[in-house]
C-alpha cells in the first residue's frame, strides 16, 4: 500500500542540547542533505531554521517513502558527518558525543524526535511563523528580523529570494 503523508512540523534536538550547530560547517552539512533528499525525491521542505542546537523543519515526505527513511537519512547522514569532522578537528569535542549503547559509540541527535502533523493550512503556517521567528527569541539574539537570518527559509517567504534552492512553497 501506498504510503502519503501530511506536511509535518518536525524539531531535532542536538543531544543534551549541546550548542554543536553554533558552527555554520555543520549547518551547512545539515542543508547539504536537505538539498540531497530533496533532489532524490524523498520529501518537499516548506520551510527550516537550524538554531546553536537544533533544527526545525517543515516538509512533506514523498509518496511511497517511510518516515523513517527519510528522517533518518537525514539525522543518520548529519550524525555521521559530524562524527567525521570531529574525529579529525576536534576530538576533545567530540567526546560530549560519546555514549555507552548496543548500536553506536556516539550520539548526537536526541532520540524521538518531535513530529506534528499539519493538518490544515492555519497550523502550517503558525508553525512556518514560528521557525522563522525562533532565532529572534531574546535568549538567541541571533537576528534583528527574520529574513536576515540566513539559515532559515524566513527569506524565501518575506522577501522572495533564498540561496537555498530546494525549497518550496507550502502553497505549492
Amino acid at each position: 500500500m501506498l504510503k502519503s503523508y501530511h506536511p509535518e512540523f518536525l524539531t531535532a534536538t542536538v543531544l543534551n542540547w549541546n550548542r554543536l550547530l553554533i558552527d555554520d560547517y555543520f549547518k551547512k552539512l545539515i542543508v547539504d542533505c536537505m538539498q540531497w533528499l530533496v533532489a532524490n525525491g524523498r520529501c518537499k521542505i516548506y520551510g527550516f531554521v537550524i538554531m546553536p542546537n537544533h533544527l526545525h523543519l517543515i516538509w512533506k515526505i514523498a509518496d511511497g517513502f517511510e518516515r523513517a527513511e527519510v528522517q533518518g537519512a537525514l539525522l543518520s547522514y548529519t550524525a555521521h558527518a559530524f562524527k567525521k569532522d570531529l574525529k579529525k578537528n576536534d576530538p576533545n569535542r567530540l567526546s560530549r558525543y560519546k555514549v555507552n549503547l548496543l548500536d553506536r559509540a556516539f550520539q548526537f541527535w536526541q532520540r524521538d524526535c518531535m513530529v506534528k502533523e499539519c493538518w490544515n493550512e492555519w497550523f502550517l503556517e503558525e508553525k512556518l511563523n514560528y521557525v522563522h521567528q525562533n532565532p529572534l527569541q531574546s535568549h538567541w539574539d541571533l537576528s534583528d528580523v527574520p529574513e536576515n537570518y540566513y539559515w532559515s527559509s524566513a527569506a524565501f517567504y518575506i522577501i522572495g529570494k533564498s540561496p537555498f534552492s530546494f525549497l518550496t512553497h507550502y502553497k505549492d
